[in-house]
């Protein structure tokens, strides 16, 4: 009897001391998360502080609102401790922004070129792999905040040693990772918005950094282009066939029903399309330097 009675308080005891375990147990694992959350918090805070000192030291401007800069160099691939918006917004205003500023530089600085060769300028200046140079080589994208590693890291490391070999402008013949020429753009929306949408601040910081300025004398001629044009010179006629590009992503190009050129890129067809088109203009060149 005396051992029934003493199995009975160890239940009742046990039945009491449940809730408690639970609640110390839980009242732990509740200040555990506080305090991992607590120090991601304070890493977050010292890298974000990192970000904003380190853009400003770039761009030799000091935001009013910080937070103009975190959004600005924030992939849309990025979350933390939830997901944030991204540059996109920056992005769109600082486009436009741009290309008012560059066509602007251009109509002053050629008073006699009209408006066709005006517009390639331009379209030179402002193009994905012109602002990709300028973020590589500023290093904006040592900044970007994201969650696509190691993919973009791979992208930024193929892009710098594509442009090794086109020291102002590949013309279309090398991939350029899109997200560098935006993270240009957004700052510019960012310095735009936060200097009370002053054109001229944004071209104050921004002249010397897009430098060198593509000139008449330094713009090159798209490949497919040029590649037209000696042909339609000579009355010949030119064939881009994609045939074989869900087999081995080639293109081939032809003139007047002559192979002259080919190339694959298995990535983007338009580069496969410009690197044919430089193959077909190397044969075509060679052939007339033997006559």
């Amino acid at each position: 009897m005396a051992l029934m009675k003493e199995e009975e308080n160890h239940e009742e005891m046990q039945e009491l001391m449940n809730p408690l375990c639970w609640f110390l147990e839980e009242t732990h694992l509740i200040k555990g998360e506080e305090e991992q959350e607590s120090k991601l918090e304070m890493s977050s805070d010292s890298s974000l502080q990192n970000l904003e000192a380190g853009l400003e030291e770039i761009l030799g401007y000091k935001f009013n609102d910080k937070s103009l800069i975190r959004e600005a160099l924030t992939h849309p691939s990025f979350y933390y401790p939830v997901k944030l918006g991204s540059y996109e917004r920056l992005e769109f205003i600082g486009d436009a922004v741009l290309n008012l500023l560059v066509a602007k530089k251009l109509f002053f600085a050629y008073p006699e070129l009209c408006p066709g060769p005006l517009t390639r300028l331009r379209a030179a200046n402002v193009d994905n792999e012109k602002l990709a140079r300028v973020a590589i080589k500023h290093g904006l994208h040592q900044f970007l905040r994201h969650k696509a590693s190691p993919h973009l890291e791979e992208q930024v490391q193929e892009f710098k040693e594509a442009i090794v070999e086109y020291p102002v402008h590949s013309n279309g013949l090398i991939d350029t990772p899109k997200f560098l020429a935006d993270i240009v753009e957004s700052t510019i929306g960012a310095i735009y918005v936060d200097s009370n949408c002053s054109v001229d601040t944004v071209w104050k910081v921004f002249k010397e950094l897009l430098k060198p300025i593509i000139s008449l004398q330094t713009m090159g001629i798209h490949p497919v282009t040029e590649l037209l044009e000696l042909c339609q010179k000579k009355g010949q006629v030119v064939r881009f066939v994609k045939d074989s590009w869900k087999e081995n992503a080639c293109i081939d190009v032809y003139v007047d029903d002559i192979l002259v050129g080919s190339a694959n890129y298995g990535l983007k067809k338009e580069i496969a399309q410009n690197r044919a088109a430089k193959a077909a203009l190397a044969h075509l060149k060679g052939n007339l330097s033997k006559t």
